[in-house]
């Protein structure tokens, strides 16, 4: 049976239709995603390269670019060593209350990024309950760009939790068990047998956690302090721009950023692709 419906997938599609489907998602993608950045890059070409290039270099620019995407790719990485030790956990541990913390994973995708940022804000501040604790030891969080990466970590850990889950679910375990039976340590089945497997998922998570976190908004303005060159970042320099009507500074600086952005999620895409060949081919 299930040779008959593999067989029958392909030429049975429960879609019907491949040309209409195909036309109908090229025309969301364009209408979506296309129209509306093709719309930027007119209109920041519309003020010549000239002003375009100082808009774009800008001091006070460089240094929210440094804090955005530097800030970004921290949270990432931490997000990518935790969120997997929590996927784990929820895996391959039973425990009270696991469907509790399964749930509470989602949490920063439902929680408006706004009340996030005053919940991060309230507890880290000087005064707040983590903020006290911090401050006589000369740590301060808030309105500085140590706020800004917790923030960050915490709007992106699920992008990593969720897509290393899966992937670990359909982990047997009988390769970790052969490979301990043949004498290797924790950490050669881990290196060897766990991580390989884990790796691809691991890097998609990576690349959708630094994707938000490289133009989160809401949750790091209140948290940030938005000094300028010390905590201010590129969202917020756009919409500062907008509000003080220069468009020629907001779309250049929107179109670095966005091609920054691309640029960094098709190395890291291509880079997945070379280690699911690689292996592939092992």
């Amino acid at each position: 049976m299930t040779a008959s419906l593999a067989s029958r997938a392909p030429a049975d599609p429960v879609l019907p239709g491949r040309n209409l489907t195909l036309g109908l998602t090229l025309s969301y993608l364009g209408l979506i995603v296309l129209l509306p950045l093709s719309a930027l890059f007119l209109s920041a070409s519309t003020s010549g390269i000239d002003a375009f290039w100082r808009a774009a270099t800008a001091p006070r620019v460089l240094a929210s670019y440094r804090l955005s995407f530097g800030s970004a790719l921290l949270a990432a990485c931490v997000n990518a060593v935790f969120g997997a030790i929590v996927a784990w956990v929820l895996v391959r541990y039973r425990f009270p209350g696991k469907r509790l913390v399964d749930a509470l994973v989602d949490l920063p995708f439902a929680l408006p990024t706004a009340v996030a940022g005053i919940a991060l804000t309230a507890l880290y501040a000087p005064n707040g309950w983590l903020g006290g604790l911090l401050a006589p030891l000369g740590i301060q969080v808030a309105f500085k760009p140590l706020g800004v990466v917790i923030a960050l970590i915490f709007i992106g850990l699920p992008f990593v939790v969720r897509t290393v889950q899966p992937v670990l679910e359909d982990m047997a375990t009988e390769y970790e068990e052969a490979a301990s039976s043949l004498g290797a340590s924790r950490i050669q089945v881990f290196v060897r047998v766990v991580f390989p497997t884990l790796l691809p998922a691991l890097m998609t998570g990576f690349a959708l956690a630094f994707a938000r976190a490289a133009g989160e908004y809401g949750s790091v303005i209140f948290i940030a302090g938005n000094m300028s060159m010390v905590s201010e970042i590129t969202p917020l320099l756009i919409v500062t721009k907008l509000e003080q009507y220069d468009y020629t500074g907001a779309t250049a600086i929107a179109v670095v950023m966005l091609g920054i952005s691309f640029a960094l999620l098709l190395t890291i895409n291509l880079l997945q692709a070379w280690v699911r060949r690689r292996m592939g081919s092992h």
